[in-house]
């Protein structure tokens, strides 16, 4: 008696169960659901289309330092009469001028950053705040650019020693996120051997890549390096080269076997920065024959610094938006109601963005009496660029090492316990 009531038991909990897991058809999903998705979706596009507000919002400040350092003493005399702005104005122009610019945008920005880090989801205040609320925002804006010109000039002179750190951790994080977007790229063009025309392809743009780049490093010996007395530009470009032939025998390694794209890239990335920083140089008529910030404003002068300008802001907006190459878990899974990017680390790379035009503009060198239409100009400018060449190659090698490293120190690891099973079989 008891077995049949047990037994009656267990069929009647199984049936409950059985009914309880039962798959609904998606037919039957509730019409409100998808009416959700439908309103998720309209929300997403809010703060897609609000990032390249804040873009437009950069790139106005980045044209008013430099109205600021060429122009706005002849511009704005009223500014000499304040007192924060020294004799004659002149700490509110040219290098402090652009810092308290920078400082106006930090603020600003870092303000954005501390009010919408945390959020996580579409249907947060925090989220309506960074895409909405444009009024307020420019108000806030308007206070944050005005503050600046009633600091002292030694807390502005400390605020610049401060951003030349800030712009060092804005060009690491631009590192990373290029070097992520360069193994990516690898792996869409160059994935396995079913794909043979990806293949084929990135096999012909890593050729490219790599005809890029010894043209520029032939480029950089005929132009820049046409005397002994030239040793420094030499030594830059020989050691680009070497750097370039290295990347590319440890891509070709048969324990890395990463290929030739990603190194054909980095390959072409670092050239550019080898040739970037010699036209840092100052001008001389051996090593260095372009006439920079002249003062002239010929067109092309112009052209190259209006360029410049927009370089900055597509390096900022790109690394801002980029908050998955710096995530520890990337295999998250978004949800509906996700918000797209996080907004914390878009912000926080604009206001270390406003400390690397800040350094930009007056050559890193807060003593620095730039000439119109010059930017990023000088000896250590030059250094800048030369060391974050030589970084980026390390960190792209380290990139291809590593992981034979961690294979080979697993195997080390694995063996003896194989040792150890072996001898225990009889």
């Amino acid at each position: 008696m008891l077995k049949k009531t047990f037994r009656a038991r267990m069929i009647a909990s199984a049936e409950a169960v059985e009914a309880m897991v039962e798959v609904i058809p998606w037919e039957v999903v509730p019409e409100s659901l998808e009416r959700k998705r439908i309103d998720y979706l309209a929300e997403r596009k809010k703060p897609l289309r609000a990032r390249y507000a804040y873009g437009v919002i950069f790139l106005i400040t980045n044209l008013w330092a430099w109205f600021v350092r060429d122009y706005a003493q002849r511009v704005l005399p009223e500014l000499q009469y304040m007192k924060s702005c020294g004799t004659g104005g002149n700490d509110c122009f040219h290098t402090l001028g652009v810092l308290r610019v920078s400082l106006g945008s930090f603020i600003f920005f870092f303000l954005m950053f501390l009010t919408t880090s945390k959020t996580r989801k579409l249907c947060e205040a925090r989220n309506a705040w960074h895409s909405g609320w444009w009024g307020l925002k420019f108000f806030i804006l308007l206070i944050s650019m005005v503050v600046p010109l009633f600091v002292p000039s030694d807390s502005v002179q400390l605020y610049g020693e401060f951003a030349r750190v800030g712009a060092g951790i804005f060009l690491l994080l631009q590192l990373i996120s290029v070097i992520q977007f360069i193994n990516w790229w690898n792996k869409y063009w160059m994935p396995d051997e079913q794909k043979k025309q990806s293949c084929s392809l990135g096999l012909f743009m890593s050729t490219l890549f790599y005809i890029a780049s010894m043209s520029g490093i032939a480029f950089m010996y005929s132009s820049h390096a046409m005397k002994s007395s030239c040793a420094l530009n030499i030594f830059f470009i020989t050691w680009t080269t070497i750097l370039l032939i290295v990347m590319m025998v440890i891509s070709l390694h048969s324990k890395v076997n990463r290929g030739l794209l990603s190194s054909g890239i980095m390959a072409s990335y670092i050239v550019f920065l080898c040739w970037s920083a010699i036209r840092s140089e100052p001008a001389n008529e051996e090593c260095n024959r372009q006439k920079q910030g002249n003062g002239n404003g010929d067109w092309s002068t112009m052209l190259g610094f209006l360029i410049a300008i927009c370089s900055i802001v597509m390096a900022t907006f790109s690394t801002g938006i980029d908050s998955q190459s710096f995530q520890f878990q990337k295999d998250e899974v978004q949800e509906d109601d996700d918000i797209p990017y996080k907004y914390g680390f878009f912000h926080l790379t604009f206001s270390l963005g406003a400390m690397y035009f800040a350094m930009l503009f007056i050559s890193w060198n807060l003593n620095n009496s730039a000439k119109k239409w010059s930017i990023d100009v000088g000896w250590t400018s030059t250094w800048v660029k030369i060391v974050n060449e030589w970084f980026a190659a390390s960190i792209f090698l380290w990139t291809l090492i590593s992981p034979v490293l961690r294979q080979s120190k697993v195997m080390d690891h694995e063996e003896p316990v194989q040792e150890i099973d072996n001898s225990a079989v009889p």
